[in-house]
């Protein structure tokens, strides 16, 4: 269904698709944590059509009560998803406990219970191994039976006895 052709989705269609009651979707709506975005009921008689990211955000409202959340903090996190700009349909969350945590596209990662604050920053492990190898080999150790170094990167005697000769006394 289209917002600008006029077509949607009605109420008890929706209830069957995303898996709700009626109930819940008529409460959802009264209380603005959704809002049908193709028509709003105009008075007695007309009814609600609501679109596709419609859907989608009460799928996740759906979601995010299934996994333990009250309703008080799913408002809240959607609050925050809308606020961030945020694709629902490719969100990634994680749910521990009371705490809801989005991890952006750029793998940063918000606090969505906390108004959206970035908590911290994926660190990726890809590069560490091979930093450590190229230290092992800098300083003249042995690699790892098994792992295939760069000989470019392999330390000469004579600079291994340097850099242990400029190498500050005292306890390591």
């Amino acid at each position: 269904m289209d917002a600008t052709t006029g077509q949607g989705y009605r109420g008890p269609a929706v209830c069957k698709i995303v898996g709700i009651t009626y109930r819940q979707l008529d409460h959802w709506t009264r209380t603005s944590l959704i809002e049908p975005s193709v028509a709003s009921a105009q008075g007695s008689g007309s009814q609600r059509l609501y679109s596709y990211n419609d859907l989608v955000e009460l799928k996740v409202v759906k979601s995010l009560l299934d996994g333990g959340l009250s309703l008080q903090r799913v408002r809240k996190v959607i609050e925050q998803l809308r606020d961030l700009g945020t694709d629902l349909a490719a969100a990634n969350l994680v749910i521990q406990g009371n705490t809801v945590t989005l991890i952006g596209q750029d793998d940063d990662i918000f606090d969505l219970m906390r108004n959206g604050q970035g908590v911290l920053n994926l660190l990726s492990m890809d590069g560490v191994v091979g930093d450590l190898d190229d230290q092992i080999l800098t300083f003249g150790g042995e690699p790892e039976p098994g792992r295939s170094i760069d000989s470019s990167m392999v330390a000469d005697a004579s600079d291994v006895v340097d850099m242990a000769a400029h190498r500050p006394t005292g306890t390591l």
